[in-house]
């Protein structure tokens, strides 16, 4: 067996082939949703998957108000921010973030998902939320999954 004919392939910026989908989240549990689009940002479901290129696709979620938590999470559940100043630790419970935000509970569920670095930053780039069932991305002809 030729050795030399195996050659390992790693992706870069120039050689991604990026594409856009569209996830509805209506009536889908967060984390388990959360899980898929992470995996679909990063690339990890391409065989050309590289760890350091932003290599995964762009994503746009549609519905977003209608993801689901399971047992008491909706209201049991905090999310924590400091504002910088003492005494400036903030909690919010994910009933009262969809109130307000309904975008920014699958925001936060993905961006935990994502690495810690540049390239966790500029992947989290490609996500793209919306509450209701429109989104402004058609010239793009994302594909559905």
């Amino acid at each position: 067996m030729n050795t030399l004919s195996y050659k390992t392939v790693s992706a870069n910026k120039k050689t991604v082939n990026k594409q856009w989908v569209v996830v509805d989240a209506e009536g889908e549990i967060l984390g388990r949703l959360s899980t898929k689009i992470a995996m679909i940002i990063r690339g990890k479901n391409k065989p050309e998957f590289t760890p350091n290129v932003d290599c995964g696709d762009n994503v746009i979620v549609i519905n977003a108000d209608k993801v689901k938590l399971t047992g008491n999470k909706f209201s049991d559940k905090q999310y924590v921010s400091y504002t910088g100043y003492p005494g400036g630790q903030r909690f919010i419970s994910p009933k009262e973030l969809m109130a307000k935000h309904p975008t920014r509970v699958i925001e936060k569920a993905v961006r935990g998902m994502l690495p810690k670095s540049r390239l966790g930053k500029a992947l989290f780039g490609n996500l793209h939320v919306y509450a209701g069932a429109e989104h402004p991305h058609a010239a793009q002809n994302p594909k559905a999954i």
